[in-house]
């Protein structure tokens, strides 16, 4: 990441969110929390049922990871994202909860894409591969809930400068589209 990087702070606001357009370098900082398919599976029952959340979802980040566990000196292990579109089911219910921004690998689906257009949120990439590197941005993590899932229950993570960039933005963009687009173009 370059000087040119946008800092961005979560939880994320109305605001903030409309400053970022696909394609946008990012180093995020503050509060994010890991949720996978487990999770999410728990998480929307509990929406459901009208029950109160582990966490405060208003301006919330999920991070679709399941890291593995921390070697000594370290607070996390290898923490590299997972493929999105398991989650996608998951998603109207925690934009209602008050989600705005997610981290992950891979493309959304078009309902996905349009609920980040309709509810002002983010989809931000992490690079695949690069688990080891985005670990060192996590610099506290905490078990909140579902510890019983292993490494993929519910984390807090405090995050300083993770390298991320915008893939689909509240105005519609979508990177993996529009860099198809561009280089089928320029070919």
């Amino acid at each position: 990441m370059g000087n040119e990087a946008k800092r961005v702070e979560s939880p994320l606001t109305e605001e903030v969110i409309k400053t970022l357009r696909i394609g946008d370098e990012v180093l995020l900082s503050g509060i994010i929390y890991t949720a996978r398919d487990m999770v999410h599976t728990r998480l929307q029952e509990m929406i459901n049922n009208g029950d109160e959340l582990p966490f405060n979802a208003s301006g919330s980040v999920i991070y679709y990871v399941g890291p593995s566990p921390a070697p000594v000196g370290r607070v996390i292990g290898s923490a590299g994202p997972t493929t999105s579109y398991r989650m996608d089911p998951f998603v109207p219910a925690m934009f209602e909860a008050g989600m705005r921004g997610m981290i992950g690998k891979g493309p959304r689906s078009l309902k996905v894409k349009d609920l980040i257009v309709k509810k002002c949120g983010v989809y931000f990439g992490a690079t695949g591969g690069a688990a080891a590197l985005l670990s060192e941005s996590i610099v506290e993590a905490e078990v909140i809930a579902f510890d019983n899932f292993g490494p993929e229950a519910l984390r807090k993570l405090k995050v300083k400068n993770m390298p991320l960039i915008v893939i689909n933005d509240c105005y519609g963009g979508d990177l993996y589209l529009e860099g198809i687009d561009k280089y089928s173009e320029e070919i």
